[in-house]
Protein backbone atom coordinates (compact mmCIF):
# COMPACT_ATOMS: atom_id res chain seq x y z
CA UNK A 1 0.00 0.00 0.00
CA UNK A 2 1.80 3.76 -0.84
CA UNK A 3 -1.07 5.75 0.58
CA UNK A 4 0.49 8.06 3.11
CA UNK A 5 -1.83 8.08 6.24
CA UNK A 6 -2.31 11.26 7.40
CA UNK A 7 -2.77 11.12 11.69
CA UNK A 8 -3.71 13.91 13.40
CA UNK A 9 -3.54 13.89 17.15
CA UNK A 10 -0.46 11.68 19.19
CA UNK A 11 -2.14 11.01 22.19
CA UNK A 12 -2.47 6.74 22.77
CA UNK A 13 -5.03 6.06 19.77
CA UNK A 14 -3.22 7.98 17.03
CA UNK A 15 0.06 6.36 18.30
CA UNK A 16 -0.86 3.24 18.16
CA UNK A 17 -2.29 3.34 14.84
CA UNK A 18 0.78 4.92 13.50
CA UNK A 19 3.00 2.08 15.43
CA UNK A 20 0.45 -0.68 13.48
CA UNK A 21 1.51 0.57 10.58
CA UNK A 22 5.00 1.44 10.87
CA UNK A 23 5.50 -2.31 11.97
CA UNK A 24 3.71 -3.38 8.31
CA UNK A 25 5.64 -0.97 6.58
CA UNK A 26 2.42 1.59 5.72
CA UNK A 27 4.01 5.27 5.95
CA UNK A 28 1.87 7.55 8.19
CA UNK A 29 2.90 11.18 10.15
CA UNK A 30 1.31 12.06 13.01
CA UNK A 31 0.37 15.90 13.79
CA UNK A 32 0.28 17.32 17.01
CA UNK A 33 -0.72 20.39 18.89
CA UNK A 34 1.64 20.53 21.52
CA UNK A 35 5.17 21.62 21.14
CA UNK A 36 6.86 18.80 22.17
CA UNK A 37 6.09 15.22 24.20
CA UNK A 38 6.62 17.06 27.68
CA UNK A 39 4.42 20.43 26.74
CA UNK A 40 1.55 19.00 29.05
CA UNK A 41 1.15 16.34 31.67
CA UNK A 42 -0.55 13.30 30.37
CA UNK A 43 -2.90 11.99 32.86
CA UNK A 44 -3.17 10.15 35.77
CA UNK A 45 -2.96 5.95 36.09
CA UNK A 46 -5.18 3.95 33.35
CA UNK A 47 -6.32 -0.11 33.82
CA UNK A 48 -5.19 -1.78 30.39
CA UNK A 49 -7.93 -4.40 29.91
CA UNK A 50 -6.91 -7.80 28.60
CA UNK A 51 -9.93 -7.37 26.00
CA UNK A 52 -9.19 -4.34 24.44
CA UNK A 53 -5.82 -2.16 25.40
CA UNK A 54 -4.07 -5.09 25.54
CA UNK A 55 -5.01 -6.69 22.66
CA UNK A 56 -3.94 -3.33 20.73
CA UNK A 57 -0.47 -3.52 22.30
CA UNK A 58 0.24 -6.89 21.05
CA UNK A 59 -1.07 -6.00 17.94
CA UNK A 60 1.81 -3.03 18.22
CA UNK A 61 4.26 -5.82 19.04
CA UNK A 62 4.76 -3.94 22.62
CA UNK A 63 3.55 -6.77 24.91
CA UNK A 64 6.82 -6.90 26.40
CA UNK A 65 7.33 -2.95 27.16
CA UNK A 66 3.84 -2.46 28.37
CA UNK A 67 4.73 -5.13 31.28
CA UNK A 68 7.70 -3.56 32.27
CA UNK A 69 5.65 -0.40 32.87
CA UNK A 70 2.90 -2.05 35.36
CA UNK A 71 2.88 -1.24 38.88
CA UNK A 72 2.39 -4.25 41.13
CA UNK A 73 -0.92 -3.87 43.10
CA UNK A 74 -2.61 -0.83 41.83
CA UNK A 75 -5.46 -3.27 40.74
CA UNK A 76 -6.19 -3.04 44.48
CA UNK A 77 -9.80 -0.82 44.76
CA UNK A 78 -11.66 0.31 48.18
CA UNK A 79 -15.12 1.59 48.73
CA UNK A 80 -15.15 4.06 51.63
CA UNK A 81 -18.36 5.58 53.36
CA UNK A 82 -18.18 9.27 53.98
CA UNK A 83 -16.94 8.76 57.69
CA UNK A 84 -14.21 6.79 56.29
CA UNK A 85 -15.62 3.45 57.07
CA UNK A 86 -14.30 0.25 54.26
CA UNK A 87 -17.82 -0.80 52.64
CA UNK A 88 -15.93 -3.17 50.58
CA UNK A 89 -12.45 -3.76 49.18
CA UNK A 90 -10.62 -6.31 46.83
CA UNK A 91 -6.74 -7.45 46.50
CA UNK A 92 -4.80 -6.97 43.80
CA UNK A 93 -5.64 -10.59 42.50
CA UNK A 94 -2.54 -10.82 40.20
CA UNK A 95 -4.51 -11.60 37.15
CA UNK A 96 -2.82 -9.44 35.56
CA UNK A 97 -6.60 -8.78 33.82
CA UNK A 98 -6.46 -5.07 34.61
CA UNK A 99 -3.09 -4.05 35.19
CA UNK A 100 -2.23 -0.55 35.94
CA UNK A 101 0.70 1.97 34.34
CA UNK A 102 0.74 5.67 34.51
CA UNK A 103 -0.77 6.97 30.91
CA UNK A 104 2.45 9.28 30.37
CA UNK A 105 4.43 6.48 30.43
CA UNK A 106 2.93 4.25 28.04
CA UNK A 107 2.56 7.44 25.51
CA UNK A 108 6.64 7.80 25.32
CA UNK A 109 6.60 4.00 24.95
CA UNK A 110 3.85 4.25 21.66
CA UNK A 111 6.13 7.14 20.67
CA UNK A 112 9.99 5.20 21.22
CA UNK A 113 8.51 2.42 19.14
CA UNK A 114 7.83 5.17 16.04
CA UNK A 115 10.92 6.10 13.23
CA UNK A 116 12.12 10.19 14.09
CA UNK A 117 10.33 12.00 12.54
CA UNK A 118 7.08 10.35 12.61
CA UNK A 119 5.40 12.79 14.87
CA UNK A 120 5.37 16.30 13.70
CA UNK A 121 4.94 18.44 16.82
CA UNK A 122 3.92 21.76 17.27
CA UNK A 123 0.75 20.76 14.17
CA UNK A 124 -2.28 22.91 15.77
CA UNK A 125 -4.98 21.88 13.10
CA UNK A 126 -7.15 25.14 11.63
CA UNK A 127 -9.21 23.54 10.02
CA UNK A 128 -9.76 20.58 7.14
CA UNK A 129 -11.83 21.04 4.27
CA UNK A 130 -12.47 17.99 1.28
CA UNK A 131 -10.76 18.41 -2.14
CA UNK A 132 -12.74 15.86 -3.63
CA UNK A 133 -12.18 12.01 -4.48
CA UNK A 134 -11.20 11.28 -1.29
CA UNK A 135 -8.49 13.91 -0.95
CA UNK A 136 -8.45 16.35 2.38
CA UNK A 137 -6.22 19.53 3.17
CA UNK A 138 -5.47 20.09 6.39
CA UNK A 139 -5.11 24.05 7.24
CA UNK A 140 -2.47 24.28 10.61
CA UNK A 141 -2.46 27.54 12.76
CA UNK A 142 0.85 28.81 11.28
CA UNK A 143 -0.65 29.12 7.77
CA UNK A 144 1.25 25.74 6.39
CA UNK A 145 -1.28 22.80 4.37
CA UNK A 146 -0.52 19.65 3.83
CA UNK A 147 -2.72 17.46 1.48
CA UNK A 148 -3.29 13.63 2.07
CA UNK A 149 -5.23 10.74 0.33
CA UNK A 150 -6.01 8.86 3.78
CA UNK A 151 -7.08 11.46 7.28
CA UNK A 152 -7.32 10.07 10.35
CA UNK A 153 -8.88 12.15 13.17
CA UNK A 154 -7.17 10.96 16.40
CA UNK A 155 -7.30 14.85 17.94
CA UNK A 156 -9.82 14.28 21.01
CA UNK A 157 -13.33 15.46 22.56
CA UNK A 158 -13.51 18.63 19.71
CA UNK A 159 -11.87 16.81 16.92
CA UNK A 160 -11.05 19.31 13.84
CA UNK A 161 -11.59 16.01 11.59
CA UNK A 162 -15.00 14.96 13.05
CA UNK A 163 -16.54 17.76 10.95
CA UNK A 164 -16.02 16.08 7.99
CA UNK A 165 -17.97 13.30 8.81
CA UNK A 166 -20.80 14.43 11.11
CA UNK A 167 -22.20 17.20 12.58
CA UNK A 168 -22.55 15.85 15.96
CA UNK A 169 -21.01 17.91 18.69
CA UNK A 170 -20.20 16.92 22.44
CA UNK A 171 -22.71 17.97 25.26
CA UNK A 172 -21.55 18.42 28.89
CA UNK A 173 -22.58 15.82 31.08
CA UNK A 174 -23.76 17.29 33.87
CA UNK A 175 -20.76 16.52 35.93
CA UNK A 176 -17.14 17.60 36.53
CA UNK A 177 -13.70 16.31 37.61
CA UNK A 178 -11.49 18.75 39.55
CA UNK A 179 -8.07 17.33 39.92
CA UNK A 180 -5.07 17.62 41.87
CA UNK A 181 -2.21 15.47 43.67
CA UNK A 182 -0.57 14.45 47.21
CA UNK A 183 3.10 14.07 46.99
CA UNK A 184 5.09 11.98 49.64
CA UNK A 185 1.69 11.12 51.15
CA UNK A 186 2.85 8.21 52.85
CA UNK A 187 5.49 10.73 54.79
CA UNK A 188 3.25 13.46 54.94
CA UNK A 189 0.03 12.42 54.87
CA UNK A 190 -0.31 9.19 56.60
CA UNK A 191 -3.85 8.77 57.52
CA UNK A 192 -4.97 9.96 53.83
CA UNK A 193 -2.72 7.46 52.34
CA UNK A 194 -3.88 4.55 54.91
CA UNK A 195 -7.37 5.48 53.42
CA UNK A 196 -6.67 4.82 49.76
CA UNK A 197 -4.76 2.49 50.21
CA UNK A 198 -2.54 0.40 47.57
CA UNK A 199 -4.61 1.12 44.47
CA UNK A 200 -7.46 3.68 44.02
CA UNK A 201 -10.16 4.47 46.73
CA UNK A 202 -13.76 5.43 45.94
CA UNK A 203 -16.08 7.82 48.53
CA UNK A 204 -19.17 7.99 46.65
CA UNK A 205 -22.66 9.58 47.05
CA UNK A 206 -25.60 10.92 45.66
CA UNK A 207 -24.07 13.74 42.84
CA UNK A 208 -20.64 13.64 44.21
CA UNK A 209 -17.44 11.67 45.16
CA UNK A 210 -14.14 11.80 46.02
CA UNK A 211 -11.82 9.14 44.28
CA UNK A 212 -7.77 8.81 44.84
CA UNK A 213 -5.21 6.78 43.18
CA UNK A 214 -2.18 5.97 44.17
CA UNK A 215 0.44 6.51 41.56
CA UNK A 216 4.29 5.82 41.16
CA UNK A 217 6.12 6.59 44.31
CA UNK A 218 3.96 8.15 47.11
CA UNK A 219 1.89 10.24 44.99
CA UNK A 220 -1.94 10.11 45.19
CA UNK A 221 -3.89 11.71 42.39
CA UNK A 222 -7.92 12.85 43.43
CA UNK A 223 -10.46 13.57 41.25
CA UNK A 224 -13.50 14.78 43.03
CA UNK A 225 -17.00 14.37 40.91
CA UNK A 226 -19.40 16.86 41.17
CA UNK A 227 -22.63 16.92 39.37
CA UNK A 228 -23.28 20.69 38.79
CA UNK A 229 -23.87 22.55 36.15
CA UNK A 230 -21.10 24.51 34.17
CA UNK A 231 -22.51 28.23 35.46
CA UNK A 232 -21.90 27.14 39.03
CA UNK A 233 -17.91 26.12 38.77
CA UNK A 234 -17.94 29.44 36.13
CA UNK A 235 -18.24 30.97 39.81
CA UNK A 236 -15.51 29.85 41.35
CA UNK A 237 -11.97 31.37 40.80
CA UNK A 238 -9.53 28.86 39.89
CA UNK A 239 -6.68 30.92 39.64
CA UNK A 240 -6.80 31.09 43.64
CA UNK A 241 -6.16 27.38 44.74
CA UNK A 242 -6.57 27.47 47.92
CA UNK A 243 -10.20 29.23 47.43
CA UNK A 244 -11.02 26.57 45.13
CA UNK A 245 -10.15 24.21 47.07
CA UNK A 246 -11.51 25.21 49.81
CA UNK A 247 -15.16 25.80 47.66
CA UNK A 248 -14.82 22.52 46.43
CA UNK A 249 -14.54 20.87 49.87
CA UNK A 250 -17.60 22.73 51.03
CA UNK A 251 -19.43 20.16 49.40
CA UNK A 252 -18.34 17.31 51.53
CA UNK A 253 -18.42 18.83 55.18
CA UNK A 254 -18.59 16.19 57.16
CA UNK A 255 -17.07 13.61 55.58
CA UNK A 256 -13.88 12.12 57.35
CA UNK A 257 -10.84 14.61 56.98
CA UNK A 258 -8.35 12.27 55.59
CA UNK A 259 -10.89 12.14 52.81
CA UNK A 260 -11.54 15.73 52.13
CA UNK A 261 -7.21 16.33 53.02
CA UNK A 262 -7.18 14.93 49.28
CA UNK A 263 -8.56 18.45 48.47
CA UNK A 264 -7.47 20.69 50.95
CA UNK A 265 -4.16 19.50 51.55
CA UNK A 266 -3.10 19.03 47.86
CA UNK A 267 0.62 20.02 46.32
CA UNK A 268 -0.89 21.18 43.19
CA UNK A 269 -3.51 23.55 42.21
CA UNK A 270 -7.04 22.07 41.13
CA UNK A 271 -7.53 21.60 37.94
CA UNK A 272 -11.29 21.20 36.43
CA UNK A 273 -12.06 19.09 33.49
CA UNK A 274 -16.05 19.29 32.68
CA UNK A 275 -17.14 15.97 31.03
CA UNK A 276 -18.63 15.70 27.75
CA UNK A 277 -19.91 13.26 25.49
CA UNK A 278 -21.27 12.48 22.01
CA UNK A 279 -24.39 10.85 21.68
CA UNK A 280 -24.15 7.17 22.48
CA UNK A 281 -24.48 5.60 19.53
CA UNK A 282 -22.80 8.63 17.51
CA UNK A 283 -21.85 6.95 13.94
CA UNK A 284 -22.03 8.54 10.20
CA UNK A 285 -22.03 7.18 6.69
CA UNK A 286 -18.98 6.12 4.89
CA UNK A 287 -17.09 9.31 4.22
CA UNK A 288 -14.23 8.72 0.95
CA UNK A 289 -10.22 9.08 2.51
CA UNK A 290 -11.81 9.61 6.37
CA UNK A 291 -11.98 8.73 9.51
CA UNK A 292 -12.05 9.52 13.19
CA UNK A 293 -10.22 7.10 16.03
CA UNK A 294 -11.13 7.31 19.90
CA UNK A 295 -12.72 10.19 21.46
CA UNK A 296 -13.12 12.13 18.39
CA UNK A 297 -14.97 9.12 17.38
CA UNK A 298 -17.27 8.30 20.57
CA UNK A 299 -16.59 10.72 23.28
CA UNK A 300 -18.15 9.42 26.76
CA UNK A 301 -17.65 10.24 30.39
CA UNK A 302 -14.76 8.66 31.91
CA UNK A 303 -15.83 4.83 32.78
CA UNK A 304 -12.51 3.18 32.40
CA UNK A 305 -12.54 2.65 28.76
CA UNK A 306 -11.78 5.88 26.65
CA UNK A 307 -8.00 4.78 26.62
CA UNK A 308 -8.45 1.17 25.70
CA UNK A 309 -11.11 1.51 22.90
CA UNK A 310 -8.98 4.14 21.41
CA UNK A 311 -5.99 2.33 21.25
CA UNK A 312 -8.16 -0.81 19.93
CA UNK A 313 -9.42 1.60 17.49
CA UNK A 314 -5.98 2.23 16.45
CA UNK A 315 -4.45 -1.19 15.96
CA UNK A 316 -7.83 -2.44 14.47
CA UNK A 317 -7.81 0.14 11.64
CA UNK A 318 -4.02 -0.40 11.09
CA UNK A 319 -4.64 -3.89 10.73
CA UNK A 320 -7.57 -3.13 8.29
CA UNK A 321 -5.62 -1.22 5.95
CA UNK A 322 -2.79 -3.71 6.39
CA UNK A 323 -4.91 -6.47 5.69
CA UNK A 324 -6.70 -4.51 2.21
CA UNK A 325 -3.85 -3.03 0.23
CA UNK A 326 -4.57 -0.80 -1.93
CA UNK A 327 -8.21 -0.19 -1.26
CA UNK A 328 -8.58 2.35 1.35
CA UNK A 329 -12.32 2.39 1.49
CA UNK A 330 -12.50 -1.17 1.93
CA UNK A 331 -10.27 -1.30 4.80
CA UNK A 332 -12.35 1.84 6.32
CA UNK A 333 -15.42 0.08 6.11
CA UNK A 334 -13.81 -2.90 7.95
CA UNK A 335 -12.23 -0.80 10.63
CA UNK A 336 -15.68 1.07 11.34
CA UNK A 337 -18.34 -2.05 11.05
CA UNK A 338 -17.32 -3.16 14.38
CA UNK A 339 -16.07 0.38 15.97
CA UNK A 340 -19.86 1.37 16.33
CA UNK A 341 -21.38 -0.94 17.93
CA UNK A 342 -18.40 -1.40 19.97
CA UNK A 343 -18.32 1.76 21.50
CA UNK A 344 -21.80 2.48 21.60
CA UNK A 345 -21.81 -0.82 23.82
CA UNK A 346 -19.28 0.94 26.06
CA UNK A 347 -21.16 4.17 26.41
CA UNK A 348 -24.33 2.73 27.64
CA UNK A 349 -22.23 0.53 29.81
CA UNK A 350 -20.72 3.65 30.87
CA UNK A 351 -23.79 5.59 31.78
CA UNK A 352 -24.70 2.40 33.85
CA UNK A 353 -21.97 2.46 36.08
CA UNK A 354 -22.25 6.52 36.14
CA UNK A 355 -25.80 5.84 37.71
CA UNK A 356 -24.48 3.26 40.33
CA UNK A 357 -22.13 5.63 41.28
CA UNK A 358 -23.28 8.65 41.40
CA UNK A 359 -27.25 7.96 41.34
CA UNK A 360 -30.04 8.20 44.44
CA UNK A 361 -28.84 5.11 45.57
CA UNK A 362 -25.20 5.66 45.73
CA UNK A 363 -23.45 4.64 47.17
CA UNK A 364 -24.96 1.12 47.68
CA UNK A 365 -25.39 0.21 44.14
CA UNK A 366 -21.76 0.10 43.82
CA UNK A 367 -20.82 -2.28 46.99
CA UNK A 368 -23.83 -4.40 45.35
CA UNK A 369 -21.84 -4.49 42.08
CA UNK A 370 -18.37 -5.59 43.70
CA UNK A 371 -20.03 -7.58 46.54
CA UNK A 372 -21.31 -9.76 43.80
CA UNK A 373 -25.06 -8.44 44.45
CA UNK A 374 -25.49 -6.11 41.78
Amino acid sequence: MSTHVTIIGAGLGGLALARVLHINGIPATVYEADASPTARTQGGMLDIHSDTGQVALQAAGLTDEFRSLILEGRQAMRMLASDGSVLVEEGDDGTGGRPEVQRGELRQTLLASLPDGTVRWGHKVGGVRSLGAGAHEVTFADGSTVTTDLLVGADGAWSKVRPLLSGAKPRYVGSSVVESHLYDADTRHSATAKAVGGGSMLALAPGKGIMGHRERGETLHTYVSLARPQEWFAAIDFTDADAAAARIAAEFEGWAPELTALITDADTAPVLRPLFALPTEHRWERVPGATLIGDAAHLAAPNGEGANLAMLDGAELGQALAAHPGDVEAALAAYERPMFPRSAAAAIDGDKLYELMYGAESPQGMVDLFSGQG
